[in-house]
């Protein structure tokens, strides 16, 4: 796949999530572990979510990744017990559309990075995906993937 980086600016979004820490083998059940929390959260409290689910990679220099997952929200959700309202993070980023099997959003991620190094700009520490809607199509599975910069 090609992936075209943009390079702009986002607002934070608010996100009812669950931090977690797992190495890079483990996404595959972390993740959806996670999500299913947040959602049995949203459920059993009435919240009312805007959709997409999310993971934020906000530690990631050690064997383990520090990981909010979770859903987006209205900024006024409130957490409770292991779900806490957060937000991705705000500023300048790099950013491409993956579609297809989250198993080669490393991709992707290679990409951005790769941008980074052609561009001169320098990654600011947080990553994050954002998980469109599912289908059955596999070729039409869409992930953002955000790399905040130092502006």
């Amino acid at each position: 796949m090609t992936y075209k980086v943009e390079f702009t600016k986002v607002p934070a979004t608010p996100i009812l999530a669950v931090r977690r820490r797992a190495r890079q083998d483990e996404l595959s059940r972390v993740i959806p572990d996670g999500c299913g929390t947040v959602w049995n959260f949203i459920r059993e409290n009435g919240v009312t979510p805007r959709g997409r689910n999310v993971a934020v990679y906000r530690h990631t220099e050690t064997r383990e990744l520090d990981v909010e997952i979770g859903v987006e929200v209205g900024a006024n959700a409130a957490g409770g017990g292991d779900v806490v309202l957060s937000a991705t993070p705000s500023g300048t980023v790099a950013t491409v559309a993956h579609f297809g099997s989250y198993s080669l959003l490393s991709n992707a991620n290679d990409a951005i990075r790769a941008w980074c190094d052609a561009n001169h700009h320098q990654i600011a520490g947080p990553s994050w995906e954002v998980y469109g809607h599912w289908t059955d199509d596999p070729a039409r599975v869409r992930t953002d993937v955000f790399y905040l910069l130092n502006a």
